[in-house]
């Protein structure tokens, strides 16, 4: 393939060259139906396959029980941030939450539009999302405690989940999942739009234990509802096909390519520990995380000023290496580093960053 960039977008973010090869392979017939996925109908025997094939995957990958379901939801991750206070919460018990950065906020000011009684039980605001507050005291009478466990913006990620004490853990994933092994036995539900780290844009992967759509509202809309998508297999409407069809290849991809989430995991720990030992050997390239809060997905760092930044991000691109621009709320610089970007990638932008530090340090 020609002119492929070396892509660290946050998301949507870089997908495996095999699946698209495959996808490509498979556009305008797919499994001798004649018709492309675009074509073909969420009620064949095709479709069927690949959501069934999707779900056994993410449930082998994770190692999750019979007493978890997975579902498909649109509408991304920020659906979700209302949809969990207007699902799960209780009468009488508050909802508590974790702020670690901006999906954290807007999570909460989705509950808090609701009237929902919001307790934050820590922040990292103080300093700006720079670290990861592991000091987070649950006192138990909570309906659920929801956080963010990798930090797209702020380059923070939780390297040990918080211990809720029994209260049902609430998590969104969206840039994280399938990126390293955690048990799954303390969440009610896990949700991760698949922009980033599973496929293309168009849908939440919602990974719901079962006892939790006990508490669902008999009076929310139907499509507000986790219990719709959960007694229909996520096809009560006209799924995101194609989307679906994607993470069921990257899912693959990652099972029988890559060896598993534990193998993965050892690949993104290399990917970062050679950026991260970079940064930390030059008086060049600052770091913005703690270093016991960063993340192995987004390696965000700042130059001197604003001037070289941009000068590196444009000729980092003139170069091949694409995304590394930081989030426009922030600026700097950010390297996202998801599963499909590989180690050789990853190599080669640690060689341009040392290249561009001669040059210009």
């Amino acid at each position: 393939m020609t002119n492929r960039i070396n892509n660290f977008n946050a998301g949507p973010a870089a997908l495996p060259l095999p699946v698209l090869e495959q996808i490509r392979e498979e556009f305008l017939d797919l499994n001798g139906s004649g018709m492309s996925i675009l074509e073909i109908s969420h009620r064949s025997k095709w479709f069927d396959k690949i959501i069934n094939e999707a779900i056994e995957r993410t449930k082998r990958l994770l190692k999750l029980g019979d007493d978890f379901q997975v579902l498909f939801i649109q509408g991304g991750a920020s659906l979700q941030f209302c949809m969990i206070p207007m699902n799960l919460s209780l009468e009488n018990k508050p909802v508590d939450y974790i702020n670690t950065g901006t999906w954290s906020t807007k999570a909460i000011k989705e509950a808090e539009a609701q009237g929902k009684d919001v307790r934050a039980l820590a922040s990292s605001e103080d300093r700006n999302f720079a670290y990861i507050p592991y000091d987070v005291k649950e006192d138990g009478r909570a309906a659920y405690l929801h956080f963010t466990s990798n930090n797209t913006i702020k380059g923070t990620q939780w390297t040990k989940f918080p211990d809720a004490g029994g209260v049902p853990l609430i998590c969104d994933m969206s840039s994280d999942i399938m990126s390293r092994p955690f048990d799954a036995s303390p969440f009610g539900l896990i949700y991760a739009g698949a922009q980033k780290n599973i496929g293309p844009s168009g849908t939440a992967m919602v990974i719901i234990r079962k006892d939790m759509l006990d508490r669902v509202p008999s009076g929310l809309p139907s499509m507000l509802k986790y219990s719709t998508f959960a007694e229909k297999n996520s096809m009560f409407n006209t799924p995101p096909c194609f989307v679906i069809y994607t993470i069921s290849l990257v899912l693959r991809w990652i099972e029988e390519t890559i060896g598993g989430i534990d193998r993965m995991d050892q690949i993104n720990r290399e990917k970062a520990a050679l950026l991260y030992k970079l940064i930390d050997s030059s008086g060049f390239y600052k770091g913005t995380a703690d270093k016991d809060s960063r993340s192995l997905m987004n390696i965000t760092f700042r130059l001197a000023d604003e001037g070289l930044e941009k000068k590196f991000i444009a000729e980092a691109l003139e170069h091949g290496f694409g995304g590394l621009k930081g989030h426009r709320s922030v600026g700097g610089c950010r390297a996202s580093i998801y599963n499909a970007t590989g180690i050789v990638q990853v190599k080669a932008l640690k060689n341009f960053m040392a290249d561009f530090e001669k040059r210009e340090g």
